[in-house]
């Protein structure tokens, strides 16, 4: 066996089952809807994170554009940020991932003797983890800034009805 060759034949096949698990952290109602409803229009939140882990698989198995990968991890996590998740929560499909090629490729690599492919792959996946970590503190910050920068609006806006501020200071 070469584990190599075999991921790239099974891009795809990972791709779909990574995106399943992805969805399995939301309610059965919406994975019904993310998985039934492909158009984009109608369901952006499903159409990205479905085209984000099928550009990843194969970013991954690669693993020569680093700015590509931050692009498609950027696209899961912006939506994975600003939804009710713990941190562990929203960054857990990447070591989904993980999981996915050991349960997948496993029995193959023990009888083939490649831990040193399968042990690669997995240094990638913990790669990405960083990465993710990093885009994801990133964007709760940009959240939390938001979320700062309209409770100031707010106070200003009062104190201009309250007639304690005149005018619009720089």
């Amino acid at each position: 066996m070469d584990l190599e060759r075999r991921l790239a034949e099974d891009k795809e096949e990972l791709a779909r089952k990574w995106y399943d698990l992805l969805l399995g952290a939301y309610p059965p109602e919406t994975q019904k809807i993310w998985k039934a409803q492909l158009d984009g229009f109608q369901n952006p939140v499903g159409e990205t994170m479905k085209e984000a882990t099928a550009k990843l698989v194969g970013l991954i198995l690669s693993w020569d554009d680093a700015a590509a990968i931050g692009h498609e991890l950027d696209r899961i996590i912006k939506i994975r940020a600003v939804q009710d998740f713990k941190p562990s929560q929203a960054l857990a499909f990447v070591f989904q991932f993980k999981k996915l090629l050991r349960d997948t490729y496993l029995d193959e690599v023990k009888k083939s003797g490649e831990w040193d492919a399968l042990l690669g792959q997995e240094a990638k996946i913990d790669n990405l983890a960083l990465m993710a970590l990093d885009i994801y503190c990133k964007c709760r910050q940009q959240v939390f800034d938001l979320k700062v920068a309209e409770i100031k609006r707010a106070q200003h806006n009062l104190l201009i009805r309250a007639n304690m501020i005149v005018g619009n200071p720089a």
